[in-house]
């Protein structure tokens, strides 16, 4: 079976690893360098209980993925040769306030009720784990089954793993779907047919903008998130810390990343002065001590919004077309049961998870 899959970032290349490994030929079309927006500027948070709207599909969506995780880091490490900063220390989400803290422990008591791994810990407790910490702090949640990875070598050892594992690369700006039959057979390239018995369109948040994908651009539209990265000589944090404003993402170098914003602005990329303001202030707010660091780089990613915030999962609406986009903040968590997921789609197996929360047409995108 002959696959195209219409996009190179993370969710692009794991899907097509997955296929490969399940006896497809699978080709890659990418019109930048695989990795080259959003997948390459997100901070590499693996949280699904941090970041947990509460219980449902979703959630249960993202504890897959992290579940699969450290299978897929060394399978992409033993074919790749690069080590991708994978760090299963745990999340902490820090409270400033009365209000802040009550709504963290709600969520701790329904998380354990759920049998999921979580605590919250008082300041003092808080401050043993991770000194560096605001004093001022009125207590956290942790969530020690979360974790990171350094997204950008995540990403550079992937494409190499998928092309090492025999996915073909082509550069080129998909122009239209080649249709035949009423189903999808294919893309055209630069006027060049790609001919193919599935499609997957994995484009970010530039799947509104391929001819044919049956995904409008207010579907999956792109939301602006700024992101800055410091350095220490030696790491200020063992975890992720996360307050209601932003975040914190150590790497083991001393690097720390801190993010984000969210802003609507269309495909601009600019990092601007509010954003660098906003960010700086939640990172001071959760670690004083970065006042003295530098700033070593600044930069801007685009994120495939949904209304719903849900991604867009499974068949599309022509036979033979599949999507795989809308992840919004969890493109890098959700890599792995993506790829599960469309690869089990596209061979016609059954699922392990249920793609009708995630349809293309479901109520509230449309």
């Amino acid at each position: 079976m002959d696959v195209v899959v219409v996009g190179g970032g993370l969710v692009g290349c794991a899907t097509a690893l997955r296929l490969m490994k399940a006896g497809a030929e699978v080709t890659v079309v990418e019109r930048s360098v695989p990795g080259a927006e959003a997948s390459s500027a997100a901070g590499g948070i693996l949280a699904p209980q941090a970041e947990s709207g509460g219980a449902g599909p979703f959630l249960t969506l993202c504890l897959r993925s992290r579940a699969l995780y450290p299978a897929f880091v060394e399978e992409v490490e033993a074919l790749s040769g690069i080590r991708v900063g994978f760090r299963p220390s745990g999340v902490l989400h820090v409270a400033f306030s009365e209000a802040s803290r009550e709504r963290l422990r709600a969520r701790v008591a329904l998380q354990r009720g759920l049998g999921l791994s979580a605590d919250f810990l008082e300041t003092d407790a808080v401050l043993r784990l991770e000194p560096a910490l605001n004093p001022a702090l009125a207590g956290a949640a942790l969530f020690p089954d979360d974790a990171s990875v350094d997204s950008r070598l995540l990403m550079r050892a992937l494409s190499m793993a998928a092309a090492r594992a025999g996915v073909r690369f082509v550069s080129g700006h998909v122009r239209a779907l080649l249709e035949v039959a009423g189903r999808a057979a294919g893309v055209d390239v630069d006027g060049a047919r790609l001919e193919a018995d599935a499609v997957v369109v994995a484009a970010g948040a530039w799947t509104g903008l391929v001819p044919g994908s049956g995904v409008s651009p207010r579907q999956v539209r792109p939301a602006r998130g700024q992101m800055v990265m410091l350095r220490a000589r030696l790491p200020l944090l063992e975890r992720v810390a996360f307050s209601d404003q932003g975040y914190l993402v150590p790497r083991a170098d001393g690097h720390l990343l801190a993010g984000s914003t969210l802003e609507f602005e269309g495909f601009a990329k600019e990092v601007t002065a509010a954003g660098l303001k906003h960010i700086l202030s939640l990172a001071l707010e959760l670690l004083p001590g970065l006042g003295s660091l530098p700033v070593v780089e600044t930069w801007a990613g685009l994120r495939p919004f949904t209304e719903d915030q849900l991604p867009v999962l499974g068949p599309g609406p022509l036979p033979g077309l599949f999507l795989a986009s809308g992840h919004f903040r969890n493109g890098i968590l959700l890599a792995p049961v993506t790829a599960e997921l469309l690869a089990q789609a596209v061979l016609a197996r059954t699922p392990s998870l249920s793609l009708e929360p995630f349809r293309w047409n479901r109520p509230g995108i449309t």
